[in-house]
C-alpha cells in the first residue's frame, strides 16, 4: 500500500477514536460530523491508492466511491450508509438544519452509526489489501 493511502487510513483512525469519544460524551451533532469525515477519508484513501493523485477536495460520498471505483461493489447497507452520513457533513454546519438534524440523533441511532462506519472503515482496509 502506498505511503499516501497509509495518510488517509491513519486520519481515519485518529478521527474513529474521537468520534467515539464525542460519542461518549453525547456530542451526537459532532459525532455524525466525524462519521462522514471517517468515511470521505476512508474513500479518499481508495482513490489514491488506485490513481496514485491527490483526490479533490469534494465531500459528496457517492461520487468519491465512484472516483475510487468501489461504488459498484458496495452493498445495499454500505451505499445507504453513505447517503445517510452526507447530510451531516454540510447541513449540519448551518443553524437551519442543526436543529433538525439533532432531533433524530440519539443514542440509538448513534451507537448504529459509529458501528456502521467503523464497519464501513474495516471493510475498506480489506478492499485495499486485496
Amino acid at each position: 500500500m502506498k505511503n499516501k493511502t497509509l495518510y488517509w487510513l491513519e486520519l481515519c483512525d485518529d478521527d474513529l477514536i474521537t468520534a467515539k469519544a464525542l460519542l461518549d460524551s453525547s456530542r451526537f451533532l459532532h459525532m455524525g460530523f466525524f462519521c462522514h469525515m471517517i468515511i470521505e477519508k476512508s474513500l479518499k484513501a481508495v482513490i489514491t491508492e488506485n490513481t496514485g493523485e491527490i483526490p479533490p477536495k469534494i465531500h459528496d460520498l457517492q461520487k468519491l466511491a465512484k472516483m475510487g471505483n468501489v461504488s459498484n461493489e458496495l452493498s445495499d447497507e454500505q451505499s445507504e450508509l453513505l447517503d445517510k452520513v452526507m447530510p451531516l457533513q454540510i447541513e449540519a454546519r448551518y443553524p437551519e438544519y442543526k436543529e433538525k438534524i439533532s432531533q433524530k440523533l440519539n443514542k440509538e441511532y448513534c451507537d448504529r452509526l459509529i458501528k456502521e462506519t467503523e464497519d464501513f472503515l474495516c471493510w475498506i482496509k480489506q478492499w485495499l489489501e486485496k
